[in-house]
């Protein structure tokens, strides 16, 4: 009997130095360095297991080995916590480091950025091809309701939620801006806001124009002039897709309450989505006499006050182009 329990008792103490030492090559092997040479990135797919996860992670060398991977996550009791996304991993990040990146849901922002003056159709586009945004879009918002910005998402945001985010700020936008405009403005509604804005964004991209080419469609539409913007005419003609040629004498003819050579007037609605600056613009319009303006030649333009001065900006202007062409 007492060789009996001498041998337990040694089985008992060998038994626990294995179990001890076992514990002990897990928790080293958990907490140290993995040979992973640079940062990565790694998408882990939605409703991914604790030990798929481990098999990931080993293929990118993110851990050495799942199965320590799993031991060490269930140990730390962090095996229910793990999240589903994008992720970033440094260069000889540790298994539980890993683990515990997993675990804050902290994943890899991603940005988008819309450039202004896009139609909502070209928006669609970019989105369509933007990595890491999935699912459709239910419909094409209409000209104007979306705000042109860089916006963050996350690796499986929607391309609808992105859309969504756009028109909530563009709501948000005017909605501010909207009491605090210049008074006696020529127009009553946001959407003959958004609509000027969205002409004056296609005809200039030099911010510290932008209040200025506002002044002037301010100032034609108190004396109930015809705006006479090229933009206007090719939305005109093409309203479903961009022009993809030059304007023709017979487009400025081209009869369409968005021909604004042929309306007195604003558009029925917006030609384009414009940014945040534009639509100050119209609502802080440059306090200006000028009447005119056409391209200098420069990428900027020529403003003037009377007809007089504007025909002699325009020959200016045709000059240079002749000049550009034969050269």
């Amino acid at each position: 009997m007492r060789r009996f329990l001498l041998l337990l008792g040694t089985l008992c103490i060998t038994a626990a130095f294995v179990i001890g030492g076992a514990a002990v090559y897990v928790y080293v092997a958990y907490t140290s360095p993995s040979r992973l040479a640079q940062g990565i990135d790694l998408v882990i797919p939605q409703g991914t297991g604790v030990r798929q996860i481990g098999v990931l992670l080993a293929r990118q060398k993110i851990v050495s080995d799942p199965l320590i991977f799993l031991a060490g996550v269930r140990a730390s009791r962090l095996d229910h916590s793990l999240q589903a996304g994008e992720y970033h991993f440094p260069a000889r990040v540790s298994p539980r480091q890993a683990a515990e990146i997993l675990a804050s849901g902290e994943t890899v922002k991603r940005f988008v950025t819309i450039p202004e003056g896009l139609r909502s159709v070209e928006i669609v586009a970019r989105l369509g091809r933007v990595d890491g945004l999935m699912g459709d879009i239910a419909h094409i918002p209409d000209d104007g309701t979306l705000l042109p910005e860089t916006y963050q998402f996350s690796y499986g945001d929607t391309k609808q939620g992105i859309l969504d985010r756009m028109e909530k700020a563009q709501t948000e936008l005017v909605n501010k801006l909207w009491p605090k405009r210049a008074g006696d403005l020529p127009f009553d509604t946001r959407l003959q806001a958004i609509t000027l804005a969205s002409i004056v964004e296609r005809e200039t991209g030099i911010a510290a124009e932008r209040a200025r080419v506002a002044g002037v469609f301010v100032n034609r539409l108190r004396q109930n002039m015809r705006l006479q913007s090229d933009p206007t005419v090719a939305y005109a003609v093409s309203p479903d897709l961009p022009l993809d040629r030059s304007l023709s004498r017979a487009d400025l003819k081209f009869d369409s309450p968005y021909n604004t050579y042929v309306v007195t007037g604003l558009p029925p609605s917006p030609i384009t989505n414009p940014g945040r600056e534009a639509i100050h613009a119209v609502l802080h319009p440059a306090l200006t006499d000028e009447l005119y303006f056409v391209a200098d030649g420069t990428g900027g333009h020529a403003f003037a006050r009377t007809l007089d001065e504007h025909n002699r900006n325009v020959s200016r202007w045709r000059k240079l182009r002749a000049d550009s062409n034969n050269n």
